[in-house]
């Protein structure tokens, strides 16, 4: 009757392929910035079924790729490409509009396999590239001032066609900064999107931004921070480099704002270590993979730590206030 009784449960929870595939896409898309390759590799080992890791990276990957705005290398050295929603021109195909060309990327790999020319119908008209570039020169000094490591670009979004003064056009400034130490256990991003939309009628220029940060501080546990901020301003309309100008320092004020309202993080991190000292506790271990290993099993165990960490964060907040 036990044995029975056994069977009945495994059978219950016995997962579908749909249910591995999603499951598996769960956990590649909240991989933290830079350690989605790691967690590859252990939905791979747990999976143990190669047509289902096949569909869930095929699925996940470009997604992950293109919201952590991942940065790859052209083969041939000749400059680099950013992965976002804005520079896609085709399926696996991305612009960099600074060296005019188009890279064809394996998301999985995460690599950059060619290079062409970008093509006419591609590339914002001459009166637009005059913004554009003007913008991301701008940008560029900024961002290498600012962001060790960091690299930015400018698109061209709505209204690449326009040839003169009296219509509206939009550009999209990307700026992505990253910071892997997995030897010291922690990893770290920024990432910032600065819509914006130039409107002739009013002689006007709007600017929409969001920015998010991510952490992960993973020794002997697994701790995450990821924090959004979104913000507006607007200024006139003026020439190509007094616009860049302007714009930038919009940019840069908002920033450097942000950045220091999340100085209190810092603080989290002493009390987090003060607190599981006085306690005597440690965090969560990471999971273990073994032969036996089930994914309903790790996604119970994963839910369990998040839930702890998630009360301890808790505790230090009412600690701090």
């Amino acid at each position: 009757m036990l044995e029975e009784d056994e069977d009945f449960l495994e059978s219950e929870t016995q997962l579908t392929d749909d249910q591995k595939i999603e499951i598996a896409k769960w956990f590649l898309l909240n991989a933290p910035a830079g350690e989605i390759q790691y967690v590859a590799k252990d939905v791979r080992a747990i999976l143990k079924d190669e047509n289902i890791y096949k569909k869930a990276a095929e699925e996940s990957f470009p997604s992950y790729n293109k919201s952590h705005l991942i940065c790859l290398e052209f083969p041939n050295r000749s400059g680099d490409v950013l992965i976002t929603s804005f520079s896609e021109v085709d399926k696996d195909e991305y612009l960099d509009p600074r060296t005019a060309q188009v890279a064809r990327v394996d998301h999985v790999k995460q690599v950059c396999k060619d290079v062409r020319p970008a093509r006419d119908e591609e590339l914002p008209s001459a009166f637009v590239e005059e913004y554009r570039s003007a913008m991301d020169a701008e940008i560029m000094k900024y961002v290498s001032e600012t962001y060790p490591k960091g690299i930015s670009s400018v698109y061209c979004t709505k209204g690449k066609d326009v040839e003169e003064p009296g219509f509206d056009f939009e550009l999209v400034v990307v700026i992505s900064a990253a910071r892997h130490s997995p030897q010291n256990f922690c990893n770290g991003s920024w990432r910032s999107i600065w819509n914006i939309e130039f409107k002739d009628e009013i002689q006007s220029v709007e600017v929409r931004g969001e920015m998010q940060v991510g952490a992960h501080y993973f020794e002997e546990g697994n701790v995450q921070l990821d924090a959004k901020h979104e913000c507006k301003d607007t200024t006139l309309i003026q020439s190509p480099d007094d616009s860049a100008f302007s714009l930038v320092n919009i940019i840069r004020h908002h920033e450097t704002e942000y950045l220091a309202s999340l100085q209190v993080f810092t603080l989290f991190l002493h009390h987090i270590q003060s607190l599981f000292l006085s306690c005597h506790l440690t965090l969560p271990p990471s999971l273990p993979l073994s032969s036996t290993t089930s994914l309903s099993s790790l996604c119970c165990r994963y839910f369990c730590s998040k839930l702890l960490i998630e009360f301890l964060l808790a505790d230090i907040l009412l600690e701090i206030a």
